[in-house]
């Protein structure tokens, strides 16, 4: 890593976002980047734009955007009123993996998510990406809850 940044994405990072999703057979979701599917990911970006509570980040090395997260900020009623912070759909480019992007990236988001005012950050993970698991550990985060999903 040369020159790796983290800022918060742009419209002309929208492609590069996906295709780092359409890497992740497991965690994509089948997001495939293509003149049909444009559309929906346009819409969904300005929708993360919009909302104060969202915040979508890339982490680029020169021009290249090698990884992503998203933010999400939770006011809560539970632990004093604090806020809390979700990280979700964090992705390192394949061929980049292991080389200290994702860690800078959590590191970026505990930072941001403190001067936001936040108290705690969660985040959840699939039950089979035992790497990614030791991963987070070794960056604090402690197993406390079982997470249960439900399509709608």
């Amino acid at each position: 890593m040369t020159d790796l940044s983290i800022r918060e994405a742009q419209a002309g990072d929208l492609e590069a976002i996906i295709r780092l999703h359409e890497e992740d057979e497991l965690g994509s979701h089948g997001d495939v980047w293509s003149d049909e599917t444009r559309p929906v990911y346009e819409a969904a970006f300005r929708a993360i734009q919009k909302s104060p509570d969202n915040r979508l980040f890339v982490a680029v090395d020169g021009s290249e955007v090698v990884g992503t997260f998203q933010l999400t900020f939770i006011p809560n009623l539970t632990a004093r009123g604090t806020t809390r912070v979700k990280v979700e759909s964090v992705k390192v480019k394949a061929a980049r993996r292991s080389g200290g992007i994702g860690a800078q990236m959590i590191a970026f988001a505990a930072d941001h998510a403190r001067t936001q005012g936040a108290a705690a950050m969660e985040l959840t993970s699939n039950k089979t990406r035992k790497d990614a698991h030791r991963f987070y550990e070794r960056l604090g985060f402690a197993r406390s809850h079982e997470g249960f999903k439900k399509r709608l």
